[in-house]
C-alpha cells in the first residue's frame, strides 16, 4: 500500500512563513501529479497547488505569488513553501498524490491525514 505523511503545519502570525512537507512511501511504481489541498471550517476542500513530475505547476489565484510548490522526485516528496501568510489561509492542508503501485500499475488517488495551519492576525 501507499502512505502519505505530512508535516510542517503550525501556528504563525500574519506575514509569516511555513513550509509543509509530504512524503509518499510504500509500494510505489510511479507518481504522477502531487498536490496540496486545504479545507477551512465550513468550506469545501479546495486545490491550493499542484505539480506534475516535470516542471508544470498550477496555483489557486488566492495563493499565487505567495506559495511555491516543489518536488523531490527521488524522495517521493512534495513541499509547499508558504510566505506572506494571511488569516484566510487558515485551514487543514492535505497532500494528494496520483500513485501507481507495483501491484496494480494503475494510478489511484491517495491522501495524507492533513496538517493544521493557523494564521493569527
Amino acid at each position: 500500500q501507499v502512505q502519505l505523511v505530512e508535516s510542517g503545519g503550525g501556528l504563525v502570525q500574519a506575514g509569516g512563513s511555513l513550509r509543509l512537507s509530504c512524503a509518499a512511501s510504500g509500494s510505489i511504481f510511479n507518481i504522477n501529479a502531487m498536490a496540496w489541498y486545504r479545507q477551512a471550517p465550513g468550506k469545501q476542500r479546495e486545490l491550493v497547488a499542484a505539480k506534475t513530475s516535470g516542471a508544470s505547476a498550477n496555483y489557486a489565484e488566492s495563493v499565487k505569488g505567495r506559495f511555491t510548490i516543489s518536488r523531490d522526485n527521488a524522495k517521493n516528496t512534495v513541499y509547499l513553501q508558504m510566505n506572506s501568510l494571511k488569516p484566510e489561509d487558515t485551514a487543514v492542508y492535505y497532500c494528494n498524490a496520483e500513485v501507481a503501485s507495483y501491484s496494480s500499475r494503475r494510478y489511484l488517488d491517495y491522501w495524507g491525514q492533513g496538517t493544521q495551519v493557523t494564521v493569527s492576525s
